[in-house]
C-alpha cells in the first residue's frame, strides 16, 4: 500500500498565495496497476510563475499542477521500466500512478536522457521546460542577429538567465534586468553585458537606465514581467524589432493593472511580438533539451538552481519564487 501527499488548491488566490491556499492531503493509492501504468515516485518538484494565473482555471479542491523529476518504482509499461527516471507534469503529489496513453501528446512524461555528472534536477530547469522555453522562444520567435542588442526582463530567472546566454552566443549585446544587486552581479558573470536593478532605479528612472544600458536601442526583447519595465522597452525598440512574451509575473498578484497601451509602438516603428507556450514545440523536445546540454558541457552554459528541501515547504518555495527570492530556477527536493 502506497499513501500519497500532495497540496490541494483549497481557496482561489487573492493577490499573492497565502497557507490558506493550499492544503496538504493523503491520498492512498491502488495497490494494483493496470495495464501501461506505472508509479512514480517523486524526487525533485518544481515551482513556476505560470502556476499562479493557470490555477485560477481550476476549481478548489484540485491538486496543484506542475512538473517533478521522479523515478519510476512499479511498471506495467515496458517504456517506463522500474528505476527509470522521468519528467511529468504530475503535480504537487508524493507518488503518482500514470497511463501515458490517457494523456495528451504535449503533456506526455518522458524518461530523462543522461545528464552525465550534472544532477537531475535539471530536467525541471535548463534541461527541461525553462530551458526549452528560452531555446524555442527565443530563437524561433526573436531570430537573433549578430551585433543585435537583446533585453531581457526577468533575467536572473530560470528562463531568463538562459536567454541571455543564448543571447551570447549568437553574437548579440544584451541586457538583463533583475531586482538586487547581487542578481545583477551574476548576470554579468554569465556574460551579459549590462544589468539594470529595477528595485534600485524605480518606475520613474528606468527608462534613462534603459537608454544609458542600450544606448543603440533594442532590436529583441525577451519578455517575462510585463507592466512598466515592458511599456519602456517597447519605446526605446528599434524599428522591426521582435518581441518574444513569455509571462507577465509583475501583474499575476495584483488585479489592478494599470498600464499604458504600447500599441502605437507596434505601427509606428513595425514591431513584431508574439506570444507562447512552450508546448507548441513538443514534438522538438529533445532538440533543445540536447542542445542546452551541449553547451552546459562546452562551458558555454551556466546554471544555477535555488534548493528548497521537504515536501512540506511546497506553498513557501512557491511563494518565495513569486516574490523574487529564487536565482536561476526554484526547484523543492523531497
Amino acid at each position: 500500500m502506497v499513501v500519497a501527499r500532495k497540496w490541494v488548491y483549497v481557496k482561489p488566490f487573492d493577490g499573492l498565495p497565502k497557507d490558506e491556499n493550499f492544503k496538504l492531503e493523503q491520498e492512498t493509492l491502488p495497490d494494483e496497476l493496470a495495464e501501461n501504468e506505472f508509479l512514480a515516485e517523486a524526487e525533485f518538484l518544481s515551482v513556476d510563475p505560470y502556476m499562479r494565473p493557470y490555477m485560477a482555471a481550476y476549481p478548489a479542491g484540485t491538486t496543484m499542477i506542475g512538473g517533478q523529476v521522479s523515478k519510476v518504482t512499479v511498471s506495467r509499461n515496458e517504456q517506463f521500466p522500474v528505476g527509470a527516471y522521468v519528467f511529468g507534469n504530475f503535480g504537487w503529489r508524493t507518488h503518482t500512478i500514470v497511463n501515458p496513453d490517457k494523456l495528451p501528446a504535449e503533456n506526455r512524461p518522458y524518461v530523462l536522457p543522461s545528464f552525465g555528472s550534472h544532477p537531475r534536477s535539471l530536467g525541471l530547469g535548463v534541461l527541461g521546460m525553462p530551458g526549452n522555453t528560452a531555446y524555442f522562444g527565443f530563437l524561433e520567435l526573436c531570430q537573433p542577429k549578430a551585433g543585435e542588442t537583446v533585453v531581457v526582463s526577468g533575467a536572473a530567472g530560470a528562463v531568463g538567465s538562459v536567454v541571455g546566454q543564448i543571447a551570447k552566443l549568437k553574437g548579440c549585446t544584451v541586457v538583463g534586468v533583475a531586482g538586487s544587486d547581487d542578481k545583477c552581479a551574476w548576470l554579468r558573470q554569465l556574460g551579459f553585458d549590462a544589468t539594470i536593478n529595477y528595485r534600485t532605479v524605480g518606475e520613474g528612472g528606468f527608462a534613462a537606465a534603459l537608454k544609458q544600458a542600450a544606448p543603440k536601442g533594442v532590436d529583441c526583447y525577451f519578455d517575462n514581467v510585463g507592466g512598466y519595465i515592458s511599456a519602456a522597452v517597447m519605446q526605446q525598440m528599434n524599428l522591426f524589432g521582435r518581441i518574444s512574451v513569455c509571462g507577465t509575473i509583475s501583474n499575476y498578484n495584483d488585479a489592478r493593472v494599470q498600464v499604458s497601451d504600447p500599441q502605437r509602438e507596434f505601427v509606428f516603428k513595425q514591431l513584431r511580438q508574439e506570444g507562447f507556450i512552450v508546448t507548441r514545440w513538443h514534438k522538438r523536445w529533445m532538440e533543445g533539451i540536447e542542445a542546452n546540454l551541449r553547451w552546459i558541457e562546452e562551458g558555454k552554459l551556466t546554471y544555477q538552481e535555488t534548493v528548497t528541501e521537504g515536501f512540506e515547504r511546497m506553498p513557501e518555495a512557491f511563494v518565495s519564487m513569486l516574490t523574487g527570492g529564487n536565482t536561476g530556477k526554484a526547484v523543492v527536493k523531497l
